[in-house]
């Protein structure tokens, strides 16, 4: 057996050659668990993996410690040891304490995410962020797509209710939308989804997930943001738009959006659907009253 290929008891540090090939980076691939199909870059020196603010490689996973494991790298050589997590770590299937990484190792943290230890040039590495961002971007407006935008509400609900931290969704949906494809024509349509959400993405914040929910609905889950502090950000919103000049083929486009805004635990939602369910309460009570408004749903 190669010295390269050599190594002790699992339980002991000791250090694993990754790649022979200089040119290429070691990425954590999530393959398993709620950050599925996330990509990362493992730096040299250490880096630590768990659901914590601190961690290096942050995870939202329940059942991951704060600070779960610790990855050194140094040149070709790395290793993993578990900082005493609750739930174990496993390194192809074996419960280990500290160990060499090479290559295709599969790493399962707790009882849900799985990583996969994978070495790629920059060519790879964009090839696979492509195919990434295509499963999670809208293909018209390249913002998040619905599906990301409820996966990600399912996390970040379960992560607010866990540290009694703030978490608001808004609703936003274009005025008389109907009308614009009818007078301008459907290009002129897609058009204007994808300008608004090019400006509706420069207003938010780079932690908060914008995407579009359906049609010419959109949605904002702001992280952290108080009911409050949520609806101050969707006036932002509203009138940023009703500033924004939409014009096609020489054309203007008046465009205004109505929003409603839901703030968690102001407003008492059990779960994500009853979230969403307050936000369109709120939307919908916006469209009714005019218009080109926000309406914050009453604290319950």
């Amino acid at each position: 057996m190669a010295p390269d290929d050599e190594y002790d008891d699992r339980t002991k540090v000791s250090v694993g050659r990754l790649s022979r090939d200089t040119g290429n980076r070691p990425y954590l691939i999530v393959v398993a668990g709620p950050n599925f199909g996330e990509m990362y870059l493992v730096e040299r020196g250490e880096s630590f993996v768990g659901r914590g603010a601190n961690a290096t490689i942050r995870l939202d996973d329940d059942s991951i410690s704060r600070r779960h494991v610790r990855i050194v790298v140094d040149g070709k050589d790395a290793r993993i040891e578990d900082l005493g997590s609750a739930n174990g770590t496993l390194l192809n299937g074996e419960r280990v304490t500290a160990a060499p990484l090479r290559d295709g190792d599969t790493i399962q943290l707790g009882s849900k995410t799985i990583l996969k230890l994978t070495y790629h040039d920059k060519l790879e590495e964009t090839f696979r962020r492509q195919m990434y961002d295509s499963a999670l971007r809208d293909g018209l407006t390249k913002v998040f797509n619905r599906k990301h935008l409820l996966d990600r509400l399912t996390i970040e609900f379960a992560f607010a209710r866990r540290h009694k931290t703030p978490l608001a969704l808004l609703m936003i949906d274009i005025d008389h939308f109907k009308n614009v494809n009818d007078t301008f024509g459907h290009l002129a349509g897609d058009h204007v989804l994808c300008k608004l959400a090019a400006s509706v993405q420069a207003v938010v914040h780079t932690e908060d997930v914008f995407g579009r929910y359906g049609g010419e609905e959109f949605a904002v889950l702001c992280r952290g943001a108080t009911h409050s502090e949520a609806g101050t950000v969707a006036e932002q919103i509203r009138a940023t738009v009703e500033q924004t000049a939409f014009d096609y083929e020489g054309r203007a486009i008046p465009v205004t959006v109505s929003l409603g805004v839901a703030g968690y635990p102001a407003v008492a939602a059990s779960n994500p659907d009853e979230l969403i369910g307050i936000a369109d309460e709120a939307l919908y009570e916006a469209k009714r009253s005019g218009r080109n408004r926000v309406v914050v749903a009453a604290a319950r």
